[in-house]
């Protein structure tokens, strides 16, 4: 079912997400919920608390990864999922987000990492990224623990952004 995608400024998306105890129908159902909003929205990837859900599930676009064929080449669900750094030096890329909407910039994140989780099936997934493929797996957990992309953010870009959005709400 598509579901409205929560806007920044709402509070749901600087709370911490908790973690899914049992995949359950309702874990399933919530994840065809996600599967459903980003084909229809558009996008690489969506967390349950874009979707008011404060549950620890991301949905994420893995054909992004061109470059490696080992990868399914469609959407994964993952529950419960867990970022490792396993490079630390910092690589920018321009991030945008469902809920941030008319914004794109530049974030430094760490250039490659691992993601740990359990698919629906409750099978532990291991997958690891680096650059794009590597910033929308850390983007997309962020939203898990209550952070946006824009958190990032220098202050005077964030003022900008939030003073638009005040602006367009008169």
């Amino acid at each position: 079912m598509l579901r409205p995608v929560l806007q920044y400024p709402d509070p749901t998306l600087a709370k911490i997400s908790e973690p899914v105890a049992e995949i359950n129908d309702d874990i399933r159902a919530l994840a065809q919920d996600l599967l459903d909003t980003l084909t229809t929205v558009g996008g690489v990837g969506i967390a349950a608390p874009q979707i008011g859900v404060l549950k620890r599930v991301v949905v994420i676009d893995v054909s992004q990864e061109k470059n490696d064929p080992d990868l399914p080449q469609d959407f994964r669900v993952f529950v419960n999922p867990v970022v490792t750094v396993l490079d630390p030096k910092g690589h920018e890329e321009n991030e945008g987000c469902l809920s941030v909407p008319d914004l794109r910039a530049k974030v430094k994140r760490p250039r490659r990492v691992a993601l740990d989780a359990l698919d629906l099936d409750g099978k532990p997934v291991h997958i690891e990224g680096e650059g794009y493929y590597g910033a929308c797996m850390q983007h997309e957990t962020d939203h898990l623990d209550g952070k946006l992309f824009i958190d990032y953010l220098s202050y005077l870009k964030r003022s900008l952004y939030d003073k638009k959005i005040r602006k367009g709400r008169r």
